[in-house]
């Protein structure tokens, strides 16, 4: 099998580092470091870093069907909190939003991507939102103000968000050539 390495950094604050395989469909692992600008030797979680493959000129995605075999995405309130803090979704994906706290919550976005307000809901209930353009989605409820997360919604089904090592899967990728898209709350794009 024919291995090549990719290294990529961007504003010399997070480096991704991986390998892809040349001739068949493979998982794409990777793993996130994230630096501190001027702090030599330090660096910052890694967790909640998101990257993406965009197909170049000449490779074609999978047929749309991609998104019928994905477990529908949960952004969960929960100890007045958002769990996760940074979700990635497919372009046109129905993002459920389920109240598990033992009171009112209100689900909203204003900035960039997807513009909306889920209304104030109760306890145990679920509101539902279709991401129907891609972008990045800042989360917020409007009764508790610590409570933030992301939505980040992309054009392709090669996609991850990494864990609390840093660490990065995206399985089944088809051969081809992609580029790269990284995202890390706090970094400029």
């Amino acid at each position: 099998m024919n291995w090549s390495r990719f290294c990529t950094r961007t504003l010399a604050t997070i480096l991704i580092c991986g390998s892809l395989a040349a001739a068949q469909e493979t998982t794409v692992t990777a793993r996130a470091t994230v630096a501190i600008a001027g702090k030599k030797g330090k660096s910052r979680d890694a967790s909640n870093a998101a990257i993406w493959l965009t197909p170049a000129e000449g490779t074609a995605l999978p047929p749309q069907t991609a998104l019928a075999g994905r477990s529908r995405p949960q952004l969960t309130q929960r100890n007045k909190s958002f769990d996760p803090h940074v979700l990635v979704v497919q372009v046109g994906s129905q993002v459920e939003f389920p109240n598990r706290d033992p009171f009112f919550h209100n689900v909203f976005s204003l900035f960039e991507g997807k513009r909306f307000d889920l209304g104030l809901y109760e306890a145990g209930s679920t509101r539902n939102l279709q991401f129907d353009k891609p972008g990045v989605s800042y989360i917020f409820c409007n009764i508790h103000a610590e409570m933030s997360a992301v939505v980040i919604a992309v054009n392709t089904p090669y996609y991850a968000v990494s864990n609390s090592k840093g660490e990065l899967v995206i399985p089944n990728v088809a051969p081809g050539r992609y580029a790269l898209h990284i995202w890390y709350d706090g970094i400029q794009p």
